[in-house]
């Protein structure tokens, strides 16, 4: 696994940017110019129901077929590709261990590894990453090893679940795809937000809402400071309202996007399911940045940026402002990039934007990138 910052490399070996999501898959396909990045191909395509399930894959047949049909009809020529893992899937840690050399860690990594993975070592793949002294990535107060000392090192260690690996490499392998770089969601879409936003040396959390999940990340100075995913998500919704009138999924969906004409009372009673769902996000996430400021009170979080296909769930960000008392932005992770407006609608870049920044993020990356 690949993981960590995008290559500083502008013109070689890069990568296509494609993004498995359980209710959709988007490609990003980003070159390099005199004029900066260019925005060379982007596209997406609903995921098969019910194929990919807390990012374990299901289906790899349904799933391979959708990737297939979207690289067809976006006449997308490059195999080499750069995917994510997200969820339960994997695991992010600092660890501090003595000062050695770069041959020696891989093998203190494996001796050390046991104590902080909750899975067997046998059922994960491992990934480490030397970090500057003094970085912190997602460890809890009572977890919290301290910066490294002068004989010490700090080092980001990622275990991603053999399992869901293997599935990932079956999926690439019957879409016909090489698999140069498996990162990881939030690391993609941090990096997709360096390239996007004014100030990203600032303290920022970016929240991500998707179909099944809501990611967390608070980032200072650069560095992720604390994340955390929670099964919630815009199926929530979905399967709120599937329970409330008895309708399968797809009418559900409809109903919850206003595609299906409702008396007065019918859409008050949806309204009201959205409203106190997106509380219920809206105060996991204020929990999660009250630990934050307890426990790393010179970090602070200054602003919020929302991601994700669900981000623009009806009073979701309003409700965040409310909540968090913090300025709340959707990301643009087009914002940037150099774009052809003969190739690409801007209102429907700026339709689709929520969407695409683990796509984007993975596009910055290439082969070779650790």
């Amino acid at each position: 696994m690949g993981i960590l910052k995008a290559s500083s490399a502008t013109k070689q070996k890069r990568l296509l940017g494609l993004d498995i999501g359980s209710h959709s898959i988007k490609v990003v396909e980003i070159e390099y110019s005199r004029r900066g990045r260019v925005l060379r191909n982007f596209g997406m395509i609903a995921t098969p129901q019910d194929t990919i399930v807390e990012g374990s894959i299901k289906d790899v047949e349904a799933v391979s077929t959708a990737i297939k049909s979207l690289f067809r009809n976006l006449k997308v020529k490059t195999r080499d590709v750069a995917a994510s893992l997200s969820g339960y899937s994997v695991i992010a840690k600092k660890i501090v261990l003595d000062n050695m050399q770069e041959s020696e860690i891989e093998k203190a990594i494996k001796e050390e590894a046991e104590k902080y993975i909750p899975y067997g070592i046998n059922e994960v793949n491992l990934d480490y990453a030397v970090l500057d002294t003094g970085d912190t990535i997602g460890e809890s107060a009572d977890e919290k090893e301290g910066p490294g000392l002068p004989d010490q090192m700090d080092i980001l260690l990622v275990a991603g679940k053999k399992d869901v690996i293997d599935e990932y490499m079956a999926l690439m392998g019957a879409a016909n795809l090489n698999l140069s770089v498996l990162d990881i969601d939030l690391f993609a879409l941090q990096n997709a937000a360096e390239i996007s936003i004014d100030n990203p040396e600032g303290g920022y959390a970016i929240i991500t809402v998707g179909a099944s999940a809501l990611g967390i990340n608070t980032v200072h100075r650069g560095l992720s400071v604390f994340s955390r995913d929670s099964s919630y998500g815009g199926t929530q919704i979905t399967e709120t309202i599937m329970s409330e009138f008895d309708v399968p999924f797809e009418e559900a969906e409809d109903m919850k996007l206003g595609g299906v004409d409702l008396d007065d009372n019918n859409r008050a009673k949806i309204e009201k399911v959205i409203a106190s769902t997106v509380l219920e996000w809206s105060k996991e996430i204020k929990h999660a940045l009250d630990f934050v400021a307890n426990a790393y009170p010179d970090k602070a979080t200054e602003r919020i940026f929302i991601s994700g296909g669900s981000c623009e769930t009806p009073g979701f960000k309003r409700h965040l402002e409310q909540v968090t008392e913090l300025p709340v932005t959707t990301l643009d992770p087009f914002r940037y990039l150099v774009t052809d407006s003969k190739l690409f609608d801007p209102n429907y870049l700026k339709h689709m934007a929520p969407q695409a920044g683990v796509a984007v993020g993975l596009a910055l990356r290439s082969i070779g990138d650790k």
